[in-house]
């Protein structure tokens, strides 16, 4: 999978889960809505408002943006984001391979794009960043689709 084009993954991304989504199970629905529960129980937008939310936040970022560099402090603070959407990706709404934490600018800036659409964007944009955003593929996600 690492060796196939952007343009290749994409597709392959874009048939699976297109393919997925028209099959959601009702378990699929409960963990999309245990993901809100999770993280928004009070509507607080940054990271979450419950204890384990915030403690995973924590330990999965440091100060600063992984795609802009940039301190999450001078940035909106930290978010919570799903490298497949939500929107898109119901079912993959609480695995944890899905999440990764950017700040807020960030999160707003990639809005609802799947992956490669945002790698691909982030490319032709701010080439300064498209390593990071490379490092960061939901490669393994993305074979759990194939199988």
């Amino acid at each position: 999978m690492e060796d196939q084009s952007l343009e290749e993954l994409f597709r392959l991304a874009n048939k699976v889960g297109k393919r997925r989504y028209h099959r959601l199970t009702a378990a699929d629905f409960e963990d999309y809505r245990k993901f809100d529960y999770w993280r928004y129980v009070q509507g607080d937008y940054e990271c979450g408002t419950t204890q384990v939310s915030r403690d995973w936040v924590n330990a999965h970022s440091d100060w600063y943006c992984p795609i802009c560099l940039e301190k999450f402090t001078q940035r909106g603070g930290r978010t919570i984001d799903h490298k497949l959407p939500r929107a898109q990706y119901p079912w993959l709404s609480l695995d944890f391979r899905n999440f990764w934490v950017i700040c807020q600018i960030c999160n707003e800036e990639k809005a609802e794009m799947h992956w490669y659409e945002y790698e691909h964007y982030v490319m032709t944009r701010h080439p300064r960043r498209y390593g990071a955003i490379q490092a960061a593929r939901p490669l393994v996600l993305l074979q759990s689709l194939k199988e």
